[in-house]
């Protein structure tokens, strides 16, 4: 099979399309033959060595841990699927190296869900990482009906899921963003603030009695500077900032492939309340330029690669 692989840690120069053998199955694994995959920082950060002694990488190691792809074969105690169906899902293993940006993925079923019959695969595969980092934060900070959650970096690829998933909970949502991104916000629903000196003041004048909920999809310091917002009985959520729970009795999420997780990312698709913004998309032979579009920074979506 067609994968791209990389032999040594550094830049996105060090990715390359190879030959590789198609995977072994296993017990409890499906083979998926992979339509496409999606870049997530976390990716570019691995190839980087920036996450040597928490994550281990078996070089060469194909990357990606998004996908989305149709069932090629099924594994002896796998009834969930069979052969042919469409799937996506979060296929994070204990090691990196069979990743999917691969014509093929073995993928332990235990991180594989039905897709989304209302997205074309492109917009699937830029779903799993992002979407269940969203729903798993909102679900540990306990958001309901009637609240008011503020949301950083809310027009962000984690972000905007956030934003999205609270509102259909029927929380108000505020959201942090750059100017240029305050239109997006406000399509998605949310009550946009700039970013910056006075941020807390802002924040405040709009939520005068304090926010039930603050979601740091950042780090930077943004928890410490978040507390003064807090109402009485809130709670802090960082993917960023372990201090959210060590110092302010909040939580700190490691997003974990969950199928649950995406049934319910799924339902709101398919009902119209979530959707997915794409900035771009590659070809497999193009990833090298993927992971340099998102490692800038400077996208507002997801970006993706065609198998």
């Amino acid at each position: 099979m067609r994968a791209i692989t990389y032999s040594r840690f550094g830049s996105a120069d060090v990715l390359e399309l190879t030959e590789q053998p198609d995977p072994h199955i296993g017990p409890d694994t499906l083979v998926v033959r992979v339509k496409a995959a999606s870049v997530n920082p976390v990716d570019w950060k691995i190839r980087q060595g920036y996450l040597e002694g928490l994550i281990d990488v078996q070089l060469p190691a194909i990357p990606g841990w998004d996908v989305a792809g149709v069932v090629e074969q099924v594994g002896l105690d796998t009834p969930e699927f069979q052969v042919g169906d469409e799937v996506y899902g979060y296929v994070r293993k204990d090691t990196v190296q069979g990743g999917t940006f691969a014509e093929l993925v073995a993928a332990p079923v235990r991180t594989l869900a039905r897709k989304p019959a209302s997205l074309s695969f492109e917009e699937a595969a830029a779903v799993p990482l992002a979407g269940l980092t969203a729903y798993e934060a909102i679900q540990r900070a306990g958001v309901k009906d009637g609240q008011t959650v503020l949301v950083h970096a809310a027009a962000g690829g984690v972000g905007a899921f956030a934003v999205q998933i609270a509102k259909a909970l029927g929380a108000r949502v505020i959201g942090t963003a750059s100017e240029a991104n305050q239109e997006f916000l406000r399509g998605l629903g949310a009550e946009p603030v700039t970013y910056g000196d006075g941020l807390a003041d802002r924040v405040r004048a709009l939520a005068p009695d304090g926010v039930d909920v603050v979601l740091d999809f950042v780090g930077g310091g943004t928890v410490a500077a978040s507390a003064g917002n807090l109402a009485d009985g809130g709670t802090i959520t960082s993917i960023a900032d372990p201090t959210a729970r060590t110092e302010h009795g909040g939580h700190y999420v490691w997003v974990r492939p969950s199928v649950a997780g995406l049934d319910a990312l799924t339902a709101l698709f398919d009902a119209g309340k979530l959707s997915v913004e794409i900035a771009q998309v590659f070809d497999l032979a193009d990833a090298a330029d993927a992971h340099r579009a998102n490692e800038s920074g400077h996208t507002r979506g997801k970006v993706v690669v065609r198998v």
